[in-house]
């Protein structure tokens, strides 16, 4: 008996308020292999509040979250091992370089030939120059390629990304674009939110917009 397709992501119901004022109510989202769904709408609309909980950041105050059928738990090695994410500014370790950071990434999940997918990455971020520079002497351009490296240099079968093109220039966001598209047609599945344009009608299959009635 074959067995039965499940997505990637499911959100059902998912409902977060922050005191008496309600964030999200009642989000259904399904994310499938090859299939990426954008996030859009004003700012405030709880794009970004979704995605915390999509990441377990933020707990929900109702709804269920499955990833490959399993519920969301962060501490659930299996589904760390295929859930890559770019969420706000992550904090990077302040005494290792950018070569060392993703190097740790790339031996942690267990990424054969790490240390060709560590060069090629640099490489197609643009921070060979800086690859021995510590975090915190990065440019806010830099910083951001650097995060979406630690996401493309391990594992992974759901991107999830919040405004991924922030900070980028115009050649860095359709880098972006054309990097994300590359993913969705290799089977990944990607949730983002995002305000440009460009990287939605290039990137997205399905356009969601959050906060409206």
């Amino acid at each position: 008996m074959a067995k039965a397709r499940i997505p990637v992501l499911k959100v059902s119901n998912l409902k977060k308020s922050y005191g008496d004022h309600v964030i999200v109510s009642n989000f259904n989202l399904e994310a499938w292999p090859g299939e990426a769904i954008a996030l859009t709408g004003r700012n405030g609309a709880g794009k970004s509040t979704i995605l915390r909980c999509l990441v377990g950041a933020d707990r929900p105050d109702e709804g269920a979250i499955e990833v490959n059928g399993e519920t969301l738990r962060e501490s659930n090695p299996v589904i760390r091992g295929a859930v890559a994410t770019v969420i706000d500014d992550l904090d990077f370790f302040p005494d290792l370089s950018v070569v060392e950071h993703l190097d740790l990434l790339a031996r942690a999940h267990g990424l054969p030939d790490s240390d060709d997918a560590v060069d090629a990455i640099l490489h197609e971020v643009q921070l060979v120059p800086q690859s021995g520079q510590l975090p915190g002497t990065l440019s806010s351009g830099q910083r951001r390629r650097l995060a979406l490296a630690t996401a493309f240099v391990r594992p992974r079968q759901l991107l999830i990304l919040d405004e991924p093109e922030q900070r980028l220039d115009v050649e860095g966001v359709e880098w972006l674009a054309q990097r994300l598209k590359t993913e969705r047609q290799a089977g990944l599945a990607i949730v983002m939110a995002s305000h440009e344009p460009t990287l939605v009608k290039t990137v997205a299959t399905k356009t969601i917009r959050v906060g409206e009635r």
